[in-house]
């Protein structure tokens, strides 16, 4: 019942911003931790961004720390994540993830902690 869906993805140039989205529906989206990950050809896949239910406490990893940005709007069950300054390496499927718990972001960095996925959305960018 629990539905995340992803848009947003598609093909840019190196130093593109570009936007995803989340769109959720079948839960109490306000009670949910909701996360962005990513899975590049032939690695595993990572955590982008973590949100907190209320929008106040965000984690990034070390590699999107001052380019991409987590948001949340509880009012139109949405998830954002604003890429910019994309670089190559940035190339993946992205995933939007949801689970309800009350743990700060950056305890809730791997796949295992997240109860609810989306089917995903790919970003390539070119060099």
């Amino acid at each position: 019942q629990v539905e995340l869906v992803e848009s947003g993805g598609g093909l840019v140039q190196a130093g593109d911003s570009l936007t995803l989205s989340c769109q959720a529906s079948g839960f109490s989206f306000k009670s949910y931790t909701m996360a962005w990950f990513r899975q590049a050809p032939g690695k595993e896949r990572e955590v982008v961004a973590v949100i907190n239910y209320t929008g106040s406490n965000t984690y990034y990893s070390d590699s999107v720390k001052g380019r991409f940005t987590m948001s949340r709007d509880t009012t139109q069950n949405t998830a954002a994540l604003q890429m910019n300054n994309l670089k190559p390496e940035d190339t993946a499927v992205y995933y939007c993830a949801a689970d309800k718990n009350r743990l700060p972001p950056n305890m809730l960095t791997t796949e295992a902690s997240f109860g609810s996925w989306g089917q995903g959305t790919r970003v390539t960018v070119s060099s």
